[in-house]
């Protein structure tokens, strides 16, 4: 174990270099191609929980970093990954194990840098467990996960788009009840964040236009506008906000916002937020203005 975990420290001196010397193109290439023609990194994902503590941290910045190298200007991490995508599924399922999750997490947020890597990992089953991940009672690894989740939902616009639009019934009927009404505060911030960056992504703009077609959504983010806690209000209205801008608001639409009318303008005419912000002051006024109207 000793020589192991010192062979593993030299790969990522290799890569990263030292406190003497800057990492050599040459040497990080050969090691690159060495370490996939070898099939090292089937070897240290599905040995990472035998190495002690230091040498899993070790192994997980050098698999990060060969994620990035080039040999031949080709990215030799992505094809091999490719033709092993089951190293994918090995790295989603250790969130749940305590002792690995966040090395494990790490790696697959490298990996999920290549486009169709990150592909197969929406298309797959494991997108469903990124749900109860996110919401496991140990903090650090639920942040993890969130992180991944978010990573996977926001790096390849053209990717996600197509991800949104085909599975967008069971994707969002899972994430406004598991995440936007999670009874969990940190759970319900980091969702509804990630729903209005998401929705707000001009790639998007097919799937921001049917999400706030719906009253079930409407709802939902009216609930989360009516939250103590200023942060979620503030990134609910950054959501709630598509809803009345939408031109061709659905009837229905139409008559939830007119029968909270009174209430809704009350609650956003208190609406501040904590620094000067002219965007946002602009937008609620628009935002009563409309409501106004109806």
């Amino acid at each position: 174990m000793a020589e192991l975990n010192k062979n593993i420290r030299e790969m990522k001196s290799i890569l990263y270099g030292n406190s003497e010397a800057e990492p050599l193109s040459e040497a990080c290439a050969q090691l690159t191609q060495e370490f996939f023609k070898g099939n090292t990194l089937r070897l240290l994902i599905v040995c990472l929980p035998k190495l002690n503590l230091e040498a899993r941290k070790d192994a997980t910045q050098v698999v990060a970093n060969l994620q990035r190298q080039q040999v031949h200007s080709r990215l030799i991490a992505s094809d091999y990954l490719e033709a092993n995508k089951d190293l994918l599924d090995l790295l989603v399922s250790g969130y749940e194990n305590m002792d690995i999750a966040l090395h494990y997490g790490a790696m697959l947020r490298e990996c999920i840098r290549h486009q169709s890597i990150a592909r197969y990992v929406l298309e797959s089953e494991n997108m469903r467990k990124f749900f109860n991940s996110i919401q496991l009672p140990n903090f650090d690894i639920a942040s993890d996960a969130s992180a991944t989740f978010k990573e996977l939902l926001t790096r390849h616009k053209s990717t996600v788009a197509e991800f949104l639009s085909k599975n967008y019934d069971w994707f969002f009927k899972e994430f406004n009840s598991k995440l936007l009404e999670s009874p969990n505060y940190i759970t319900r911030r980091q969702a509804v964040k990630l729903l209005g960056d998401t929705l707000l992504d001009r790639s998007n703009s097919a799937v921001m236009v049917r999400y706030v077609s719906s009253k079930d959504n409407l709802m939902i983010l009216m609930n989360l506008l009516r939250e103590t806690s200023k942060n979620i209000q503030i990134e609910a209205f950054h959501v709630f906000k598509l809803f009345v801008a939408n031109q061709n608001k659905p009837q229905e639409i139409v008559s939830i916002l007119v029968t909270n009318r009174n209430k809704l303008l009350r609650l956003l005419s208190d609406f501040k937020t904590d620094k000067e912000d002219e965007q946002f002051e602009a937008d609620k006024a628009q935002v009563i203005k409309e409501i106004a109207a109806l």
